[in-house]
């Protein structure tokens, strides 16, 4: 449940103002849709009803309609006459370009990592390894796709880059859809790389380190190329 302490009638502040309490329940509300979207539980394809959504998250339908006006200019969405919303499918071509920015962004983050990255960074890095690999091994991916995203983002950290690490939390989100029809093999080999990656960001090697990224990136999003994106 996401209902925050909005009027009843939704009437703005003083002078015309959107309610603070409204921005942040809209704000809950995008973030809670663009991970459905992005871990799978909504498929390219399905509907997105403003009543049901509504009703399962408890909230009215305005913020719900914000929602999906925000994810629609993120690409997550699409809104078609007759139709209304449904989530977006990525056609091979366009997944396959994304691919490669992103890829080609990874890398250049991972070069940038290790020349900048500091001890804490690291220490902080090995804690997230360490979780996603106990998971790995027992069989238990709740909570995997949100330790990839922490992993990723300290590896941003690290990069001290903070235009780089904007562009590809946005192209990240674009894309996560990619990597979410992974089988346990390709679970299991997402986390040896990034153990790889960080081997070469603490040595230094800062070539290492870039094709390392790139690789992971591409070899990542290779199953929904091939079984999906067809």
């Amino acid at each position: 449940m996401v209902r925050g302490a909005v009027g009843a009638n939704g009437a703005g502040g003083a002078g015309g103002r959107e309610p603070i309490m409204h921005k942040q329940l809209s704000e809950l509300v995008i973030a809670r849709l663009r991970e459905s979207i992005t871990s799978g539980q909504y498929k390219p394809g399905d509907r997105l009803v403003e009543g049901r959504i509504a009703e399962e998250l408890d909230v009215s339908r305005v913020p719900v309609r914000e929602a999906l006006r925000a994810l629609a200019a993120e690409g997550l969405v699409e809104v078609r006459p007759r139709h209304g919303a449904v989530v977006a499918s990525l056609d091979p071509s366009a997944a396959r370009e994304m691919v490669q920015i992103r890829a080609t962004l990874e890398g250049l983050n991972a070069r940038l990592a290790a020349e900048h990255c500091t001890p804490e960074l690291v220490r902080q890095i090995e804690e997230v390894l360490q979780a996603g690999n106990a998971k790995v091994a027992a069989g238990n991916p709740a909570g995997l796709l949100e330790l990839n995203a922490r992993f990723h983002d300290l590896l941003y950290a690290a990069g001290a880059n903070s235009m780089l690490s904007d562009l590809m939390r946005s192209l990240r989100d674009r894309t996560r859809m990619l990597f979410v029809n992974a089988t346990d093999e390709e679970v299991r080999l997402t986390w040896d790389e990034h153990a790889a990656i960080l081997r070469a960001v603490q040595s230094g090697d800062a070539a290492l380190a870039a094709l390392l990224a790139e690789r992971h990136v591409t070899r990542a999003a290779q199953y929904y190329l091939d079984h999906v994106a067809r």
